[in-house]
This record gives structure tokens, C-alpha cells and sequence, in this order.
């Protein structure tokens, strides 16, 4: 079906229930978004001894994924401009089904294709999906975008101890398919969605506004996509070296270190619930702000940890505080770029991938360089102690709504 468009300026009574219906379709789908994003860390073990990968090449998988996604995070804004939200919300969910159902039956280059298949879908749906619930709660951006997200990590947090439940009992490939299913019934659901659901209006090109310039060079646009990149990249960076950051300090504890990117991951999830309800109470950038200097606090607690507990404490705190960064983010750019948002946001969505992608490898090459995991862990220390910089920016502020 395609998406119907609301350009009257006259109110319409179907739009307080469309954007309630819309609002809900997201959020039930980026439970199964966030499953797939975080899907090959659990996984790569298994892969590795399927398809005898030595760790380089395992390793290359996740550039497969990132490389995939990162291509059609672009592509996105562009599909939302000439056909709506859903459309690629709907392909991308298509996607993700189609490559993790064939993924238990593939060889090692058909495997690859698959994680590019499901990454390509990561890529369209995400940034569709968080625009969309921006656009449909205009006077609750912050808060509902939160809950966008809390849904998200609710699926990242599932995940790998689903795959670890399903890899006890050799049931991997049934779990797979169970995946797939999901996604393949939430696609058909939001398809299927009735004709009265009017969508928010995106940027058409051939539009008189999309057609109006949009200053590349502006310094809203550095700010915003150095925001965008630098937190990716920080939240990889914990997410993806805490575990092996933890074994550093206690090798013997390995199932625990392994619960670390999790502990990390359910502190952002719950974060997220909190920040929905402050944000009824606490101005946007308010809010970023203090998250950001308990996440730098949290930061300081791992460099100085010397015990596992002080290892899950770090977590907790730099998770909790990251929480409402990026949603906060996706909402400043919405209310700062109006309609042309979805084609601002493709670009500083690509970006954030690129940081996403640098800064974890950026925390490798200078553990190896000098010698130790624990000077790494200083780059996304400074990611945050930069964002905390740019969100004290006036042009940032100018743009702060006031708390519901």
C-alpha cells in the first residue's frame, strides 16, 4: 500500500490515532530490529567453527555488515523522501527476514551475503523508523523516541542470551528461523496497516521545500553529524571491548566478562524507560548534558577499575547515562531541520556509521601500539567529554524544546 500523505492544513481527526498506531508499528518492530543489529557478536562463535574462520576473518564479517548498512542508511532518507516512512521500514524488514532465514543453511560466501542482506536491512528500517516516530509526536519527540529505542535495546539485551539458551540445546538454526518469523510477521503487519493511518508528512522531491537548499557547510550540520559519529562510536566502543576489557582484569571469570556488553546494554535499555518519564519534567539538551557526565563519569570508573564489580558499576553508569543521547539527537535534528530532516538525516545516519566503525578500531590500534587495553578505553572517554562540549553549544540550546 502506498503511503498516504497529509498535506491539508486542515486538521484531520484520523491524525492523533494514526500517529498513536504508527508510534506502536515502530516499536514492535525495532524489538526484532534491535535482535538483528547485535545478532553477530552472539553468533560469531558459531560461524567461526562452521566455517573453520581464523579471527581476521571473522572479524571481516562485522565490516560486511557495517559496509552493507552504512550504504543503505543512505539510500534511506532517500527512499522516505519519494515514497514515506513505511516504505522502507517494510523493505528493510523484508531484508532482515530473507537473510537471517537462509543464514542457517549457507556456506561461508553465501553466509557473507546473508549478513550483507540483513545488514542492508538494519540500514533502511532504523533511520526510517526513528524519523517516522519523530514526525508523529511532534510535542513529545525526546520522550517517544526514547521509547523507540528502549524497544530497540530490549531486543539487543534478548538477544545473546537467547542464542546462548538455543546453543546449549543445538537449536540455533531453529531459533534463526523463529527470528525470521518475526520479522516476516511484524513486515506483514505494518503492510497490512489500514489506509486511514495517514503518515506524517516526509520531504517529496519533487516538493517546493525539498527543493529548497540545504547548507551542507552550515556549522548545525558539523555539529550535528560530529554528535551522530561520536556516539556511535562510543557506544561500540564499550559495547564491543568491555568484555575483553573485563578479561583483562580477571581471566579466570570468563563467563562473567562475557555478561558485561549485556550489563551494558540493559543499563541503556532502562535508561531509556527513565528518560521518557524525565523528559515530561526536563528540558531535551538538560537532560543530554547530565547523561553525558554520568556516562563520562562511568568512563573514568572502568579506567580505574581493578575488580570486575567496579567493571559492571562503569557499565551501569555509562550506560544509564548514553541512554537518551542518541534519541535526543535524532529529536534536535527533526525539530532543528523541519521537513527536510529526512534528507539531513541520511547523511549524519552514514556518518554516525563511520564512527561506529572508526572509533572501536581506533581503540585496538592504540591498545596495540602501546601495549594496554586500559589506555584504549581513553578514546571513548574523550568522545564523550567531546559531546559534552557540543551540546553546550548555543546553536544546540536555541533548539531545545521545552519539557512537556
Amino acid at each position: 500500500m502506498p503511503p498516504v500523505h497529509n498535506n491539508s492544513s486542515t486538521p484531520d481527526s484520523s491524525v492523533p490515532d494514526s500517529s498513536r498506531a504508527l508510534t506502536v508499528a515502530a516499536n514492535i518492530a525495532f524489538v526484532p530490529i534491535g535482535i538483528v543489529t547485535v545478532l553477530l557478536g552472539p553468533l560469531l562463535p558459531i560461524l567461526s567453527a562452521r566455517w573453520s574462520l581464523n579471527y581476521e576473518q571473522a572479524g571481516s564479517l562485522f565490516t560486511v555488515q557495517f559496509l552493507s548498512s552504512t550504504v543503505f542508511v543512505a539510500l534511506s532518507g532517500i527512499c522516505t523522501s519519494r515514497w514515506g516512512f513505511r516504505f522502507p521500514i517494510k523493505a528493510g524488514l523484508l531484508a532482515m527476514a530473507a537473510g537471517v532465514a537462509v543464514l542457517p543453511f549457507s556456506s561461508r560466501l553465501s553466509g557473507v551475503l546473508c549478513i550483507a542482506v540483513y545488514g542492508a536491512g538494519v540500514g533502511l528500517a532504523s533511520p526510517a523508523g526513528n524519523l517516522l516516530v519523530a514526525a508523529a509526536n511532534p510535542s513529545r519527540r525526546g520522550a517517544a523516541l526514547n521509547m523507540l529505542n528502549f524497544s530497540w535495546s530490549a531486543g539487543a539485551v534478548a538477544c545473546p542470551f537467547l542464542v546462548a539458551f538455543a546453543a546449549r540445546r543445538n537449536q540455533v538454526n531453529l531459533l534463526l528461523a523463529f527470528f525470521a518469523g518475526l520479522l516476516f510477521i511484524v513486515f506483514l503487519g505494518i503492510a497490512a496497516m489500514s489506509s486511514k493511518v495517514v503518515e506524517p508528512h516526509a520531504v517529496r522531491p519533487e516538493s517546493a521545500e525539498s527543493q529548497r537548499r540545504i547548507d551542507w557547510m552550515s556549522a548545525s550540520v558539523f555539529v550535528f553529524a560530529a554528535i551522530f559519529f561520536l556516539y556511535l562510536g562510543l557506544e561500540n566502543s564499550v559495547g564491543g571491548w568491555i568484555a575483553s576489557y573485563a578479561k583483562t582484569l580477571n581471566a579466570r571469570s570468563l563467563d562473567l566478562a562475557l555478561m558485561t556488553p549485556s550489563f551494558f546494554y540493559f543499563a541503556l535499555m532502562i535508561g531509556r524507560w527513565f528518560a521518557a518519564l524525565l523528559l515530561r519534567r526536563v528540558k531535551e539538551v538538560t537532560l543530554a548534558r547530565a547523561g553525558l557526565l554520568a556516562a563520562c563519569a562511568g568512563m573514568v570508573c572502568l579506567l580505574l577499575a581493578n575488580s570486575l564489580l567496579s567493571v559492571f558499576v562503569g557499565a551501569g553508569l555509562a550506560g544509564i547515562g548514553l541512554a537518551s543521547i542518541y534519541p535526543i539527537a535524532i529529536s534536535l535534528v527533526s525539530q532543528h531541520f523541519g521537513r527536510s530532516a529526512p534528507v539531513v538525516s541520511s547523511v549524519v545516519f552514514t556518518i554516525a556509521n563511520g564512527g561506529g566503525a572508526s572509533l572501536p578500531w581506533l581503540v585496538g590500534y592504540t591498545s596495540n601500539r602501546l601495549g594496554s587495553l586500559r589506555v584504549g578505553m581513553v578514546i571513548p572517554l574523550l568522545a564523550g567529554v567531546s559531546m559534552l562540549i557540543l551540546f553546550s553549544k548555543k546553536r544546540i540550546a536555541e533548539h531545545e524544546p521545552a519539557a512537556l
